[in-house]
């Protein structure tokens, strides 16, 4: 899917009730917009992978899937 457009790869995401984990700035603005989705989770650039993984680790284990519709996370 590198050639699709991101509001494309939400509603994928979004009919498999998957969570976009991302560094792309564009899914915020496509959230702002009110496009529906099943979760992003947002890590800013240069944040290392162990540190990503240990805040996806961290939201796995306090929320259930049915909290992240529709919402935005922060790592």
């Amino acid at each position: 899917m590198l050639s699709v457009p991101d509001r494309e790869h939400l509603a994928f995401a979004a009919n498999q009730s998957r969570v976009v984990v991302t560094q792309d700035a564009d899914f915020l603005r496509l959230h702002a917009r009110g496009a529906p989705h099943s979760g992003i989770v947002y890590a800013h650039q240069g944040m290392s992978v162990s540190r990503m993984i240990q805040g996806l680790m961290l939201l796995h284990q306090v929320l259930e899937p049915e909290d992240m519709v529709n919402h935005v996370e922060f790592l």
